[in-house]
C-alpha cells in the first residue's frame, strides 16, 4: 500500500485504504471519533493537492499509489459527516435504515 511520495504523512492512517462502499462504512462505525478526527485533520489539508494528483491519471489504468490515495480519499468523505456534523459515527435518527451502493468507480 504504497503511497506517493508528496504525501507520505498520511502512511499512519494506510488502514482507511479501503476499495469499496461498505468497507469504509463499516472502518467508520467502528472507530472512535477521536480516530475519525485525527484521521480527519490529517488529511482534509491535503484533499486539493490529492485530488490535482489523481486527476493526472485515467480512473480506470491508477498505478497502484494513485490507487491507495484515491481510497484514503474516499475514506475522508466517510468519515467527514461524522466529523463535520453529526459528532457521531452513525447517522443521527436514522434507525435501521442503510444503503448498499452496489457500483464502485474503480475497486
Amino acid at each position: 500500500m504504497p503511497l506517493p511520495a508528496e504525501f507520505s504523512e498520511l502512511e499512519p492512517y494506510l488502514a482507511w485504504d479501503l476499495a469499496t462502499e461498505p468497507e469504509r462504512y463499516a472502518k467508520r462505525l467502528a472507530s472512535s471519533m477521536e480516530e475519525m478526527q485525527a484521521y480527519y485533520d490529517a488529511a482534509f489539508p491535503l484533499l486539493e493537492d490529492a485530488i490535482a494528483y489523481l486527476d493526472k491519471f485515467p480512473l480506470d489504468d491508477l498505478p497502484e499509489e494513485a490507487r491507495t490515495l484515491m481510497h484514503l480519499m474516499q475514506s475522508l468523505v466517510m468519515v467527514s459527516f461524522p466529523v463535520e456534523v453529526w459528532k457521531q459515527p452513525r447517522v443521527p435518527d436514522s434507525g435501521a435504515a442503510y444503503l448498499d451502493v452496489t457500483v464502485e468507480p474503480v475497486v
